[in-house]
């Protein structure tokens, strides 16, 4: 049976070598299709390790309530916070729940208003104003450049921004005392943030392009009203994370009348990106993909015909001498899992460069792990498998005599 399996093998080998044009162009539907597997895959994947990169250098004891489903991630490359939902179903009730929770250290609500940012200049379109507590400082671990952030014992109507945002609307970051207007009220600037030049977080914020104020300020600018898009809580300890979901999920449902209008999310569930647009671009990847290999499974099944009716004569020498039909079947099943597999290998390593090209105009570089080579290996043996099935039986039930006789 070794024996048999090399020189199936070798067989393979040859007959690819031998008509290699023929060949490269059966792989090219394979390879494209295990190409936007891979791509998708290491850059969702670079996402992912980028904000668990970010929530673990916090010390992984971070919690987050939000309204309704998670909305997560909204931009692969610019990636802002506009979390706006019609009502949130958070209030100020789950905020002092969350206070008042056991091994809970801090609480930051997060409220994002819309309108437009002006001093200077006005502010470009992605910059966003964010309502918020001296503790956000803490959970999100923000340094300040210049001045100092929020404060529950400095006066009301103060800012902090970015230093992005900074340079924007007043040409320096170097912009302490001045004054920013935001829907027709002005607030001063008492600190600036130090850059992170990463707008992919957690929070889904661009810190270097916001302007935070306090969570009262930011009521008072929507009417008295708090619109709140999410919460952050830290734990004492990575230990009692469970313990605080399990403790948040049942008081705030109680408060919200049994209604499951939130999510308490911890550890990877903060990661997962689960916006509209991220899974509008992965369908559309996943279905070029499968109609690709689709068609390349349909190429390998032609051409393995074609070479089934090439190599006639050859099955009936084969089976004259005693080969079974097991043999015929796996000699040319080996054949095109030769083919599918080499398409493999071409579009997994196609998909990386690919990758790590697109990854020079984002912020994050995409992952490089064994499963995305197990999967891509997985898809190719399966579409060498089921598209090369059918010419392995029919090669292997052709009569050796007719075979002989018709090519004497």
């Amino acid at each position: 049976m070794h024996f048999l399996l090399i020189n199936h093998i070798q067989n393979a080998r040859q007959s690819l070598h031998s008509s290699r044009v023929r060949s490269l162009l059966t792989m090219l539907g394979i390879s494209i299709g295990v190409c936007s597997v891979t791509i998708i895959l290491a850059l969702s994947g670079g996402i992912n390790k980028l904000i668990e990169t970010q929530v673990e250098s916090l010390g992984g004891n971070i919690v987050v309530i939000r309204p309704g489903v998670d909305n997560n991630i909204t931009d692969l490359n610019n990636i802002q916070p506009q979390q706006k939902y019609t009502t949130s179903t958070l209030t100020e009730n789950d905020i002092k729940y969350a206070q008042n929770t056991n091994h809970v250290q801090a609480t930051a609500p997060i409220m994002i208003l819309s309108g437009s940012i002006k001093a200077d200049s006005t502010a470009p379109n992605n910059s966003l104003i964010l309502a918020t507590t001296p503790s956000l400082l803490e959970i999100s671990n923000l340094k300040i450049k210049d001045g100092q952030f929020l404060s529950d014992n400095i006066n009301k109507k103060t800012a902090v921004i970015g230093g992005q945002l900074s340079i924007n609307i007043f040409g320096t970051e170097s912009s302490i005392g001045k004054i920013i207007t935001i829907r027709g009220q002005q607030f001063t600037v008492i600190g600036i943030l130090k850059r992170t030049n990463n707008p992919v977080n957690y929070n889904s914020i661009d810190f270097d392009n916001a302007v935070i104020i306090n969570f009262s300020d930011g009521k008072g600018l929507n009417s008295g009203v708090a619109q709140i898009q999410q919460i952050n809580i830290k734990a004492d300890n990575v230990s009692n994370l469970n313990d605080i979901n399990d403790k948040l999920n049942k008081a705030i449902s109680a408060s919200h009348k049994g209604e499951k209008d939130f999510s308490v999310l911890i550890g990877d569930q903060i990661l997962k990106p689960t916006s509209t647009l991220f899974r509008s671009i992965t369908g559309v990847i996943v279905a070029v993909a499968a109609i690709s290999l689709i068609v390349g499974g349909i190429g390998i099944m032609n051409i393995m015909l074609v070479t089934v009716a090439e190599r006639t004569r050859e099955i009936g020498i084969r089976k004259a001498l005693g080969a079974t039909n097991s043999d015929i079947s796996w000699q040319f099943l080996i054949e095109s899992l030769a083919i599918s597999i080499s398409g493999g290998i071409i579009g997994y390593i196609s998909g990386y460069i690919i990758a790590f090209f697109i990854s020079n105009f984002l912020i994050f570089n995409p992952v490089f792990n064994w499963q995305i080579a197990v999967i891509a290996f997985v898809i190719s043996v399966i579409t060498g498998t089921l598209f090369g099935i059918y010419p392995a039986i029919r090669a292997a039930h052709k009569d050796p005599i007719v075979s002989l006789h018709r090519y004497n």
